[in-house]
């Protein structure tokens, strides 16, 4: 056979050839011109530490194949390896878990000649990370203090220490395989505080973090903003990706909240995990929050605060906006129930305009209050005058829910 010749069409790169195809394998029939290029002409890849896909086009008249040049590699492979005239195959990147950049190169064959370059995916190696609660650095934490647990993510050995302005009333008992960081609090009676935990890495100390544990003052019974939620999008009409709360996780359900299974949906208990909020009900059915039980000496008054938002579909159809308050256990709800959640999210119409924050305090933001309330006094937010919503309404009263504070009246 003679060699391959290389040339250039129209920009593009070429591989002929002009051959006795009698001494050729039998098992495949080559063209008298056969060529082969990249339709993009693009050979180079370079991928971050997570998992990538790149889809290369091939323009051929002939049988090919991608043969990987790097021995060893097995975090990177093309799928399919080999093809039949014009086609595509697939790059497949693996994750990078590891600290250090890595390179494959891969060769397309056509017969026994190679396309003169070389295809070479470049891998940039993970960062070390140590991430705790939502990423901002800062925990907050109500007064009662107590067991307090925190969600964290690592990809690294790592562990934590309090720093020793804050030993008197912060202590870290431990971090579980699952990275929940266990902490316990003292009551706090006065202002509010802040301890800091030293998150360390002896192997990568450039993963260190310092993170703010802020307490809230001695009235503050309870401060939730859902930031360990991370289901779905911001995006309130985007149900694909939230989770119903019998799928959260060991850890998020430690944060104590709970849903009542309604027996009018097959005891579902109709609360999803969104993007740092929390939806309540689904088409024809209501859901309710119920919050954990206040930790609290005695019997006392509180005022409950809470933002809120109605439903509003991709094409702007608003569902039902009522939202009824109470108590389970001790304690009398003072409100005037239902609260009519007038404020609705953009659809994709854009009703309100790019600026607009559905969950702007002055719009968002509802409270009421609660006498006679003890340490078996839980808080009830339901979406829906009754778990079965056919025939009441529209049937769709949907709501979303995000920082909900308790405080002790003075």
């Amino acid at each position: 056979m003679k060699p391959l010749i290389h040339y250039f069409l129209g920009g593009l790169l070429y591989v002929a050839a002009a051959c006795s195809f009698a001494a050729c394998d039998d098992e495949e029939t080559y063209p008298d011109n056969p060529y082969l290029h990249l339709e993009n002409e693009q050979t180079t890849f370079e991928a971050g530490a997570s998992k990538t896909e790149y889809t290369v086009t091939v323009r051929s008249n002939c049988p090919w194949q991608v043969v990987c040049r790097t021995e060893g590699t097995d975090w990177v492979r093309a799928f399919p390896d080999e093809g039949d005239k014009d086609g595509h195959f697939n790059l497949i990147v693996s994750a990078n878990s590891g600290f250090q950049a890595r390179q494959a190169e891969f060769a397309l064959v056509v017969g026994e000649q190679e396309y003169p370059i070389l295809l070479c995916v470049n891998q940039a190696a993970s960062v070390p990370t140590i991430t705790v609660g939502d990423g901002s650095g800062t925990v907050r934490v109500p007064s009662a203090g107590g067991p307090v647990t925190v969600t964290s993510q690592a990809n690294v050995e790592w562990t934590c220490s309090v720093d020793a302005a804050a030993q008197d009333w912060l202590c870290f008992d431990s971090i579980s395989a699952q990275g929940l960081i266990c902490l316990t609090l003292a009551q706090n009676n006065g202002l509010e505080r802040t301890g800091i935990l030293h998150c360390t890495s002896d192997a990568e100390p450039s993963a260190n973090v310092d993170i703010s544990v802020v307490q809230a003052s001695g009235s503050i019974l309870l401060q939730e903003d859902f930031s360990w939620l991370n289901y779905g999008t911001a995006i309130t009409y985007d149900t694909d990706g939230q989770v119903r709360i019998d799928s959260w996780t060991a850890d998020e359900l430690a944060h104590g909240w709970t849903s009542t299974p309604n027996s009018a949906s097959k005891d579902e208990p109709l609360v999803y995990g969104c993007l740092g909020f929390v939806k309540l009900g689904k088409t024809n059915y209501a859901g309710d929050l119920v919050s954990p039980k206040l930790k609290v000496d005695g019997t006392v008054n509180v005022k409950v605060t809470f933002k809120a938002c109605g439903y509003v579909s991709k094409g702007g159809t608003r569902d039902d906006n009522e939202l009824y308050v109470s108590v389970i256990g001790p304690g009398t709800v003072k409100a005037d129930n239902p609260f009519i959640i007038d404020n609705y999210p953009n659809s994709s119409k854009n009703e309100y305009g790019e600026g607009y924050d559905v969950w702007s305090p002055d719009i968002a933001e509802r409270s009421f209050t609660i006498e006679g309330v003890t340490d078996e006094t839980q808080i009830r937010f339901m979406a829906g005058v009754s778990f079965d919503l056919h025939g009441v309404g529209q049937g769709k009263n949907r709501i979303f829910l995000d920082d909900i504070t308790v405080a002790i009246l003075e």
